[in-house]
């Protein structure tokens, strides 16, 4: 199901990265999913129960999976013994 947002708010929110660029709704791979994606940096944003969670802590970055993306673990300097 798609979000649905206000067209006025969906205007006026951000991305909480310092680009604070806009937003727009769903997923690069899903445009009807619930969330956000940032149309600069690509961090995805959860919205639950109809509440963007804004939080960078939150936000998983469109290519998840690269070491030190966020959100993902980073096992680059874990020891190989």
């Amino acid at each position: 199901m798609a979000i649905t947002l206000d067209a006025q708010l969906l205007e006026i929110l951000a991305c909480p990265s310092p680009d604070h660029a806009p937003l727009r709704p769903g997923t690069p791979d899903d445009a009807d999913a619930e969330a956000l994606t940032c149309t600069e940096c690509g961090r995805v944003y959860p919205v639950r129960d109809g509440i963007p969670v804004l939080l960078l802590d939150e936000a998983v970055l469109s290519g998840a999976g690269a070491p030190g993306t966020p959100g993902e673990p980073d096992d680059s300097h874990a020891d190989s013994a």
